[in-house]
């Protein structure tokens, strides 16, 4: 059973209060260089996995996109998203990522936020992505980055007073599940390393464009803790395409 915290009422309250539920694109620290990765989606057919509150749906639609599919697995978040878009061409359907089955070559942009290191069989999950997209398609994610999720427990070690003394990574080879805590609650994700994200790409016929550890940018370091996320990476987004048939 695929586990589903989102749709948890109390765990679901606490992310709706997250400055990214509140304030969309604009409060994800990561935004600003993940929008610079965006291609070009004018007249695309996009597929978005664990789509959330349809933040993103809606940008591709308002920059040009013919048609976009929303996935996630949390009935919680579809309604929000369903309420919070108002384009006929979104879809919003309700599935665990990896049940998803779409005809092949559907999709001109498959991309996903965070999501990736909820699923326990990544290279499964590419090669569906890679059949569903169209030869030369994109594919543009974001996942915790593998030095914040080696170690699980996803906390910085404190002093006695308090203060931050270092954040712990630990047995990053080890890959697999890891119980994190996530806005007080537990919370089941995967860990995996890095060359493990980017060689699957590479083995199952997709071409790297840009790796990027994303900073944040420099108009949110006044938020409280921020400037302590320019200590460690905490995120990882990875643009590619699938290669073109010959």
């Amino acid at each position: 059973m695929k586990e589903n915290k989102y749709d948890d009422k109390i765990f679901f309250e606490k992310y709706s209060q997250m400055s990214r539920s509140k304030l969309g694109l604009a409060g994800a620290g990561e935004w600003d260089a993940l929008k610079k990765l965006m291609p070009d989606l004018i007249d695309k057919q996009v597929l978005d996995l664990g789509c959330g509150f349809g933040w993103h749906c809606i940008y591709a639609i308002e920059n040009g996109a013919s048609s976009v599919v929303g996935v996630d697995i949390s009935q919680k978040m579809l309604e929000v998203a369903r309420e919070k878009t108002h384009y006929h061409q979104v879809k919003y359907i309700l599935s665990a990522m990896e049940d998803i089955d779409f005809p092949d070559e559907s999709f001109d942009i498959i991309l996903s936020s965070l999501a990736f290191h909820y699923v326990a069989d990544y290279e499964l999950l590419i090669k569906k992505i890679y059949r569903m997209l169209k030869p030369g398609g994109n594919l543009i994610f974001t996942v915790e980055h593998p030095v914040f999720t080696a170690y699980g427990k996803q906390d910085w070690y404190y002093n006695e007073e308090g203060e931050i003394l270092h954040f712990p990574v630990d047995n990053y080879y080890y890959e697999g599940k890891r119980t994190a805590i996530f806005l007080g609650e537990k919370v089941t994700k995967y860990h995996r390393t890095l060359t493990t994200y980017l060689n699957t790409l590479l083995a199952n016929g997709f071409v790297i464009n840009q790796v990027v550890e994303p900073q944040p940018p420099e108009s949110m370091l006044e938020i409280p803790g921020m400037k302590d996320e320019l200590r460690r990476p905490m995120m990882l987004i990875v643009s590619a395409n699938k290669r073109e048939k010959r």
